[in-house]
């Protein structure tokens, strides 16, 4: 390349940059280096100081995905980083942690980074073997386990500990990520998640998930014929064993209705974000259901002498409310298996 076009091509890339900075948007770091076919940071646009929402090309899924990031409060030092998954709505129209609960406010202070993917409704943040005509082309497992890390981390300045939160539909998710990369993940925690998929009640679960609440063309395209390999070989209860040296919390309600939450009282009832008879007649017998599987797998664990925390709340349905307070009391295990400050 001649000296006068290097010249054009550095203005032209520094023009971009004050263009994109002008507009609230960050010309992310390696950006022009990324290996061809590597995961890489495409933008970022500053929410605020410590929020950002992040474009990361995947290959898998050769597309863009928008990431929400909150950066450590500290980064004096590389800090850990906590990956932290919608539910079967990914995070749209109020579906995700930031519009349901107070999460942003409660990590804002911590010395680590939190990661939330948006999008993969009722995706079960999975590889599925076929496209589907409404919930598109997924590759979601391969997306979180394989490409975002190493992207993310690096435009974080993080360090290697990572732990991984899901909750309901990804309370699942987040098992079988651990399970498919052993060592991969410090700790795995799981709120309100089903943990048994391959039987006919955990398959009609997960049928209702992706068909019914996501307008789904077919569960099968996602795994499979229901008896297929991939239902088994995606059943953390099934495959608990490889969950062996990853730190493990669960967490799971009763499908009792209780105060606050499910009463006029709670200000997702309040402001209407969520209809207190649907959250009652739904989200109690779901929540039961889940209490089933959960404490099978807590049994399982226990089998097989492999460490797990278990909060097993004697009220509760499955909602929103309970998944806030949850993070809260999971907090100090969650600190301490990366290697954070509790307080």
């Amino acid at each position: 390349m001649s000296k006068r076009r290097s010249a054009r091509t550095a203005t032209l890339h520094w023009v971009l940059a004050g263009a994109l900075a002008a507009a609230g948007l960050v010309c992310a770091p390696g950006i022009a280096h990324a290996q061809p076919g590597a995961a890489h940071v495409v933008s970022a646009e500053n929410v605020n100081d410590r929020q950002q929402n992040v474009m990361v090309f995947s290959p898998a899924m050769n597309r863009p995905i928008m990431v929400q990031v909150i950066r450590a409060a500290d980064t004096s030092r590389p800090r850990p980083t906590m990956y932290l998954l919608n539910g079967s709505g990914g995070g749209p129209n109020q579906s995700g942690w930031d519009a349901q609960t107070d999460a942003v406010g409660f990590l804002r202070d911590k010395d680590l980074n939190v990661v939330t993917p948006y999008g993969g409704s009722n995706s079960y943040y999975t590889d599925w073997v076929r496209e589907d005509a409404v919930l598109g082309y997924n590759k979601w497992q391969t997306f979180i386990n394989e490409e975002l890390p190493p992207a993310i981390e690096e435009f974080l300045g993080a360090n290697n500990d990572r732990a991984l939160v899901g909750v309901s539909m990804s309370g699942t998710s987040v098992l079988n990520l651990a399970i498919a990369k052993p060592g991969f993940w410090r700790s795995v925690t799981s709120y309100s998640g089903c943990a048994q998929t391959s039987d006919p009640v955990g398959q009609e679960f997960v049928r209702i998930t992706v068909e019914n609440w996501g307008g789904g063309q077919s569960v099968e395209n996602m795994w499979g014929p229901r008896n297929g390999p991939l239902w088994r070989a995606n059943d953390p209860l099934v495959n608990a064993e490889r969950l062996r040296g990853t730190e493990i919390y669960l967490s799971t309600g009763s499908g009792i209705p209780a105060a606050p939450h499910d009463t006029p009282a709670d200000p997702r009832v309040q402001d209407g974000r969520i209809p207190l008879p649907v959250q009652i007649a739904f989200g109690g017998p779901i929540e039961a259901a889940i209490r089933y599987c959960t404490l099978n797998l807590a049994n399982r664990l226990d089998e097989l002498n492999i460490p797990v925390t278990v909060d097993d709340r004697p009220v509760g349905t499955h909602s929103w409310g309970y998944w806030e307070d949850d993070l809260r009391r999971s907090w100090p295990f969650l600190a301490r298996s990366v290697g954070s400050r509790e307080n």
